[in-house]
Order: structure tokens, then sequence, then C-alpha cells
């Protein structure tokens, strides 16, 4: 099967990303678009552009009908939805297929397996990979006393349906659990419109650990080593790392191996990544994301493969482009997010950008959309762009990142650039002595 056209189904620093991989490979493009992203650079540079709706993502990056619809007036016979928005909506796969449109992702089934954490969970026991102590299915008020109790405290209460820390909630003690389990399932209720919640063994100081795979929905699949995402605010990924400084060749190896014999076993498309909480020496599943992710552009540079080329060979059923044994990991990478947010309190500050340069040398990527006179509009996630960094070693690759974030330029608003180069500059972190808790109290201990 040739793909001639792919819409490509997200905006900002993605679908720029999506948009270049695409002019690499010969493949016609089609950017959609809000009101708010007229201006935007994928939709300059696209073969064809179309205006999806006004301004909030539910009239125009989440609406499939106008989605459908730019497919088939441009003519689009594949589309890729970048991350979040319809990344992982397994209905949107399911009407593309059904309009013969080729969804450049894995397939509805195992979006729906592995979107729910609970049926997540049990998958992983049935693929032999690896999961922290936790209840089987969903927790309910009158028996999470008993479970937590089984499990051993502290536990941590998740929703099922959740991400990006909402719906989560810690009880160190008996007494705390009642009011965790109602508040989680609150929150849940209100973010995702399931309440239901489910419980694990709450480990105190892990690292996240999430290991690169991709497979090619006929048995075969690879891993492209690991990334160290552990430098979160708030569950939300700030400073990621490949390969994790915590890790040797053999764990790598050993976990790595265990995650693509999973995805050989469920027959899994695309790209995809397994994540864990490591502690101890010891891996715990968490949950998997069956899309390509933020923080892919580290693995790119340690492994010199273009994750968004495999994706799209993998959806035309031209297979991988590599096998395991020909994979090889070189030097390391460091990614920073840059948002548009104060450093310090990380408020949004959207705004027009009155001044942009991107550093560069060897060794640097710059993947954002923004440019001088760029106007960032209030209604999507703040992130503006992704500094990526690459070295022979860590050591090399921290003082370069030390170099280019003095070169970054970003005027006209707030951005968090300043808190990287608080970051570079910190012992922990050039030891490499962090877990999922280091930032946030290293906030706390800095605050003004």
């Amino acid at each position: 099967m040739t793909i001639s056209k792919i819409l490509i189904a997200n905006r900002g620093e993605i679908a720029l990303r999506v948009l270049r991989a695409c002019k690499e490979l010969g493949i016609a493009t089609v950017a959609v678009h809000s009101t708010a992203d007229a201006d935007a650079m994928h939709v300059r540079l696209a073969d064809e552009s179309v205006c999806i709706g006004p301004p909030p993502s539910r009239d125009s990056y989440l609406n499939i009908h106008q989605i459908v619809a730019a497919c088939e007036i441009t003519g689009a016979d594949a589309v890729h939805p970048g991350y979040g928005f319809l990344s992982e909506n397994a209905k949107f796969a399911d009407i593309l297929d059904a309009h013969g449109i080729t969804f450049i992702g894995p397939t509805a089934e195992h979006i729906r397996l592995m979107g729910d954490k609970i049926t997540a969970k049990k998958t992983a026991v049935e693929l032999g990979i690896p999961v922290v102590p936790g209840s089987a299915g969903e927790v309910l008020p009158e028996n999470a006393l008993e479970i937590a109790r089984q499990i051993g405290f502290p536990v941590l209460i998740k929703a099922t349906a959740g991400g990006g820390g909402r719906g989560m909630k810690v009880a160190k003690t008996e007494a705390e659990l009642e009011e965790a389990v109602s508040t989680a399932r609150s929150e849940a209720l209100a973010a995702f419109g399931n309440d239901a919640v489910y419980m694990e063994k709450y480990l105190g100081k892990p690292r996240h650990i999430e290991v690169q795979v991709v497979g090619d929905g006929a048995g075969n699949a690879i891993h492209l080593g690991e990334r160290d995402c552990s430098l979160q605010r708030r569950h939300q990924k700030v400073w990621e790392e490949a390969n994790s400084p915590a890790l040797n060749v053999e764990q790598r190896m050993k976990i790595g191996q265990i995650c693509a014999d999973a995805m050989k076993k469920m027959k899994y498309r695309g790209a995809g990544t397994i994540e864990f909480l490591y502690e101890n020496g010891e891996f715990y599943f968490i949950e998997m994301n069956t899309r390509l992710q933020v923080e892919h552009p580290i693995t790119e540079a340690i492994t010199g493969i273009d994750l968004v080329h495999e994706q799209i060979r993998v959806a035309s059923g031209a297979g991988l482009s590599v096998t395991q044994d020909e994979i090889t990991f070189s030097g390391h990478a460091i990614e920073c997010r840059i948002n548009a947010e104060d450093p310090r309190t990380f408020v949004p500050s959207p705004g027009t950008i009155t001044h942009f340069h991107a550093p560069g040398g060897l060794g640097v990527r710059v993947d954002s959309g923004a440019y001088a006179g760029y106007k960032i509009p209030p209604y999507y996630d703040s992130l503006i762009g992704k500094l990526i960094v690459h070295g022979r070693t860590r050591v090399e690759c921290m003082m370069r990142l030390r170099r280019v974030l003095d070169e970054f330029v970003v005027d006209g608003i707030k951005t968090t650039l300043p808190l990287f180069q608080d970051l570079v500059a910190n012992q922990d972190i050039a030891n490499g002595d962090y877990d999922i808790h280091w930032l946030e109290d290293y906030l706390a201990r800095t605050a003004p």
C-alpha cells in the first residue's frame, strides 16, 4: 500500500516535525488548523491547508468530523495524529478505517487495550512485563481498605482512564485512605468522565524510565533503548535523557528485550512507549503510550533512526527498516521542553515573540514552530519548542547543553529557559542523582 498524501491532525512543533518527515519521504502534506493557528509555521510550509474550526480544541483539533472532511476535500489517504489530541482515540482510528483512510498509529484494538490502565496492567502481566503490586481491578470505597492492607501502605490511587497526574492521590496511612479515594474518584470524573480508580504500591524514590518500541503489526518488533523522564513537575515531564544515567548496558538490554518480545506477542503496529517506575534495580510497569512521545528526538539522536519515518513505513505495509541486531546506541542525549511559562510559577505566558534565536552547532537540534512575530495563542498547551542536545558522553552533552542554553533567545514572553540554566548547573543533575520527586523538592527549596 502506497501513502501519497498525509493529513497532519495536530499543531505546533509536532505538526512541523511530522511535515518534515513527510517531505523527506516525498509525501504530500495537508495541514489542518484552527482560526487561531492560521499563521503557524506548519500551515505555511504544508502543500495544502484546511481551517477546521474556531480556537477551542473541541471545535477544531478534536473535531473528528471536520478532520475526516478535510481528508475527503484534499484527497489525503492517511492521517498522522502526532501526540495529544486524537493520537490515542480508538474511535478516531475506527472512523478513519471506515472511510478508507490510513491511521498512522496502532490498531484501534490496541489503543483500547492499553488505554485503560487496569486492562493495560492485566495485559502487561500476561505479556511477561514486570508490574508494580496493586489491585486486580477497579477499587471502590467499600473494598479500598482491604486492598490497601494487602498491598501495604503507602498506596497510590489512580484514575483508570487518567493521565497527566489528574485523578491521582497518595494515602500514606489508613486514616488518609477514604479521602484519597473519594478525591481521586471526583477528579477522575471531572477530567475524564469516568470515576473508576485503581490502586498501586507507592514507591518512595523511583525513577521514571520508558522504553521505546516499534512493531510492524505482523509479529516483528524492536526496542530502541530507554529514556529517563524522572525530572517532572506535577507528573509532567520537564527534562528527559537517553540513555538513563541509572542503568547499565545489561539492564538496558534486558528490559528492552522484555518490551520488544511483548510487542511481538501483541503484533503491535507502530511506535509506542512502555513506561516504568524503577527503584532498587527493579522495573514496575505503569502504562503504555500507543503513540509518538514528545521526547522521541533523544532516542533518534542516540540511534540515528527517524521514528516518524518508521511510523509511516509500518503504516504503509513496508515493515521496519532495521532489525534489533542492526541497532546501535551512540553517546548521550538530553531534551529540555521549552514552555511559554513563568520559570518559577509556571503560569502560562501567551503573547507575541519579539525576538527568536535558536542555538546551533554540532549535536544541537531545536524542534519548534516559533519565530519572531509569532503570537502564541492562549488556547493550547504551552510547549513552544524542544531543545535536544547530543554528545559522545553525558559530560560532553551537559557541557554542550550549558552552552546552547546561553545562546537560546526568546523575547517578548516568559519561558522556562532560565529553569534549565539552573538545572544544568546543579550538582545533583550533573551526577545523574535524581528521582521523580527531585524537581518539585528543588523548586520548593529554591522558591523566592
